[in-house]
């Protein structure tokens, strides 16, 4: 596996990463849990140095798994979790006081069977707090040795310069992929000219993109995509037409739909890093396999010329969750 550093921050990682979330969390019946821990502990012996984890998984629970797993190649991976939900769940509104950013980073380094958190990043932008206040108290627990970078999740233009003024945004994770783009209009220059790192979560759109989704898939009841419009029958047989372009382009390079998805996003910036996850070890195999394909700029072209056409549909967020995005 090819590392890759995220922006100016010195912080390596494999090319790819692990989103972990979906191991327990989100997409329906939780994985059993060796059978996660052997799938984490199978994609570090594929490579992947890179995982990530956060408190409002499970709550908590997943945090935890992600611990064992690692544990015993601990000084050998870098683990990124998260802090800013209100009790650690996401249901509650969003918490990025002070103390309770402490409260997290104390009660995650435990979980994580870990001496210090190597990202730690705030999973949404906290109105009620200002953004010096939280870049100011990750800086000192940074000074403590407790967590080694500072990173944001969905933040806009605004906070993350204002987060950076403070201390150094080494990540930005955001939704990014090839039915989800607008993070090319403003974050991807401002991550450019600050020299902070691109996390894309759900690179292959929540799943959509592999092309083993259609408009008759049903999804279990506690599934995520229940909710998103997106998702809707009538928008995933619109968006299909996205699908069929991917699997044309996979099958003259021998590849599939999913690993040119997380190729054309390798191939946007070399500090890009792309954390797709799975339940399932041939899905790891696959997702892995996109890190050997080289898109030429004539494929990004053609890709390009072709996206053009087609009109993505439906929002990627119900309306109450998109309110905490791009603050």
């Amino acid at each position: 596996m090819q590392t890759r550093t995220l922006g100016h921050s010195g912080l390596k990682v494999s090319a790819l990463g692990f989103g972990c979330m979906g191991l327990n969390f989100a997409y329906g019946e939780a994985l059993a849990k060796q059978d996660a821990i052997a799938l984490l502990r199978q994609a570090y012996e594929s490579g992947v140095t890179f995982f990530d984890t956060a408190e409002a998984y499970g709550p908590f629970t997943n945090e935890a798994l992600v611990g064992e797993a690692l544990a015993s190649f601990r000084d050998q991976v870098v683990i990124a979790t998260k802090f800013g939900f209100q009790q650690g769940d996401a249901t509650k509104g969003v918490d990025s006081r002070p103390a309770r950013i402490r409260e997290v980073a104390e009660a995650s380094l435990k979980r994580l069977r870990t001496d210090r958190i190597d990202l730690f990043y705030q999973h949404r932008v906290d109105p009620s707090v200002p953004m010096e206040d939280v870049a100011g108290t990750v800086k000192d627990l940074i000074a403590e040795g407790k967590v080694k970078h500072f990173g944001l999740s969905e933040a806009g233009v605004a906070s993350i310069r204002r987060a950076h003024a403070v201390q150094p945004v080494a990540a930005l994770q955001s939704e990014y992929s090839l039915w989800w783009r607008e993070p090319e209009a403003d974050v991807l220059p401002t991550c450019e000219a600050l020299g902070i790192g691109f996390v894309p979560f759900s690179p292959l759109g929540k799943g959509f993109l592999t092309g083993k989704i259609d408009a008759s898939t049903t999804f279990a009841k506690d599934d995520f995509r229940n909710i998103v419009p997106r998702f809707s029958p009538e928008a995933r047989q619109a968006n299909q037409a996205l699908v069929d372009l991917l699997g044309r382009i996979a099958a003259g390079k021998q590849a599939t739909p999913a690993q040119i998805a997380l190729a054309w996003l390798l191939k946007q910036q070399p500090w890009i890093v792309p954390i797709p996850g799975t339940t399932k070890l041939h899905r790891l195999k696959e997702n892995l396999g996109a890190a050997a394909i080289t898109l030429t700029d004539g494929d990004l072209q053609q890709i390009n010329d072709a996206l053009a056409q087609i009109q993505v549909q439906g929002d990627r967020y119900p309306a109450h969750l998109a309110a905490r995005v791009g603050k």
